[in-house]
């Protein structure tokens, strides 16, 4: 009994730890491993099986029972499968791969002989006569090494279209880990950016008030130097860091409002409520210290008699919410100024590229606040606190 096996080859090939049925997005979601392919073979043969069943009883090719000859095709079918892998896999660990077309000719070669040796004795086993009977008549012997050479090479179209697929696959993770390499660089280019910007300009006003204050307020002025200090060594110590957390942005922020705050006197007031557990999740660096700066210029210093700022951090479901809150002028009242919202515009691209999201808020009393969400995603389990 001779069946219709065209498409059976490709059951149990294998190529560089891929599988054909890998083809099918579904069948790429388990890693390759040897006890994975062995199954997705029985299960691509025995598909095949059951096809090639309902074909040859709708084409009436043969007068067994439909279950006889299901049975019969299994058999068959299995038996070429594990043949073609068993040879597939010798050439993949002892057949160099020096010359691809060497390689092609080697794996048409052995699925042809699996197939020639698997045929004649599938339908033995099935049959119960002697598999050498399909060589005796040259008709016969025609067929199966035509039949043989078609099904090597639509397994090797198979194997190299699996290739094909692998080696896009890993060039679109390389270009992937390009584009997010080239992101992380943009990223610290623009922090250090606005580090450059933030700095400098601090550096200079705070001098210049030390300056102005060390003949008429001596006392102001050592404080207002001892505050600076603090903050330098805040900041320096931030940027040494490999890893910022909410905890040293919240330090940050502190140390350059203690300064402020020898400078704008009874002006200005300031506090933090975050728990304690908190403080040690990761945050990436300078996103609280844009939101602080832009509540004293434009919340605090226009507003006559001052008002105070509350920086607040706690956990919103997934995310980690940030608030500066200030009792200034609000944004109704705020004047523009030159190049005003060029921070902010910095700010809610890298949040952008962060998957957060900066929301500014009116509060009822009078003042904003600016809320940052941030996505806990990233951060391990074991250091965000139970609720």
């Amino acid at each position: 009994m001779i069946t219709s096996h065209e498409s059976l080859a490709p059951s149990l090939a294998r190529a560089r730890g891929h599988h054909p049925l890998e083809l099918i997005p579904l069948f790429r979601r388990w890693p390759p491993s040897l006890l994975r392919n062995l199954l997705y073979t029985a299960v691509w043969s025995s598909l095949l099986a059951l096809g090639l069943t309902i074909v040859q009883k709708l084409m009436g090719r043969s007068s067994m029972s439909f279950t006889r000859l299901l049975f019969a095709t299994l058999v068959i079918s299995n038996l070429i499968g594990f043949m073609i892998h068993a040879m597939l896999e010798l050439l993949e660990r002892y057949f160099p791969r020096g010359k691809p077309w060497r390689f092609r000719a080697a794996q048409v070669l052995a699925i042809a002989l699996a197939s020639v040796i698997g045929i004649p004795l599938g339908n033995a086993l099935v049959v119960g006569k002697s598999p050498l009977r399909f060589f005796q008549y040259s008709a016969t012997l025609t067929f199966l090494l035509a039949f043989a050479l078609m099904t090597a090479v639509l397994m090797v179209m198979v194997l190299a279209a699996g290739e094909r697929r692998l080696r896009r696959a890993a060039e679109h993770a390389r270009q992937q880990e390009q584009i997010a390499a080239a992101g992380q660089l943009i990223a610290e280019a623009r922090l250090r950016a606005l580090q450059a910007q933030i700095e400098p300009h601090f550096l200079y006003n705070t001098l210049a008030n030390v300056v102005s204050l060390i003949d008429s307020q001596p006392a102001t002025a050592r404080r207002m130097l001892e505050r600076f200090i603090d903050y330098l060594r805040a900041s320096l110590a931030a940027s040494r860091a490999e890893h910022a957390t909410l905890g040293s942005e919240l330090d940050l922020a502190g140390a350059y409002l203690d300064v402020l705050g020898v400078r704008l006197g009874e002006r200005l007031r300031w506090r933090t409520e975050a728990e304690s557990a908190l403080r040690t999740l990761p945050m990436t660096p300078m996103l609280l210290q844009p939101l602080v700066e832009n509540a004293i210029m434009h919340g605090i210093e226009p507003k006559l008699e001052g008002g105070e700022i509350v920086l607040r951090a706690r956990l919103d479901g997934a995310k980690l919410c940030v608030e500066v809150c200030d009792s200034g002028n609000g944004l109704r009242a705020a004047a523009p100024r030159p190049g005003g919202g060029v921070g902010l515009a910095n700010l809610r691209e890298r949040l952008r590229q962060l998957a957060g999201q900066l929301q500014l808020l009116e509060n009822p009393g009078g003042g904003v606040t600016a809320r940052l969400l941030l996505p806990l995603s990233t951060v391990p389990s074991s250091t965000i606190p139970a609720p």
